[in-house]
């Protein structure tokens, strides 16, 4: 009768405020969810199509200023790979050099970055429709 609902995926936006294509990432994820809230209905009757074509599942989303820890930052290099590493920070070659320009200088850290923690996904920049598929929310063709 009673059934475990499952734990909302987390998405967080690594934001910085002054940066117009930031702003423009924040804004787009805000949208997103919540067009997934809004579709997310549990009464649909028995037709469930909807939920099965539809768009991304709702998620919660985390948006912050700070730079990530040194093991968010180590999980967010294993998503990108090593050729993504210098896409994520500045100059850096290895998840080791990473850590220690993030320290030297947060600045370093190229915001903004998107992680999707629970399907172990990110993207660095603004790339809206980069974004969009990453999340599952493109629309369907």
């Amino acid at each position: 009768m009673f059934g475990f609902r499952k734990t909302l995926d987390i998405v967080t936006l690594f934001h910085k405020a002054g940066s117009p294509a930031s702003v423009r990432v924040a804004t787009l994820l805000k949208q997103v969810s919540a067009n997934a809230v809004a579709s997310a209905t549990e009464d649909q009757a028995s037709d469930h199509s909807a939920q099965t074509s539809g768009p991304r599942p709702e998620f919660e989303l985390d948006i912050t200023e700070q730079a990530p820890t040194a093991d968010q930052l180590n999980t967010i290099l294993e998503y990108v790979g090593k050729s993504g590493i210098s896409s994520i920070v500045k100059g850096a070659e290895t998840p080791k050099d990473a850590w220690r320009k993030v320290q030297q200088n947060v600045d370093d850290f190229q915001r903004p970055v998107v992680v999707d923690w629970s399907n172990g996904k990110a993207i660095a920049g603004a790339n809206e429709s980069e974004i969009l598929k990453m999340l599952g929310a493109l629309p369907k063709k």
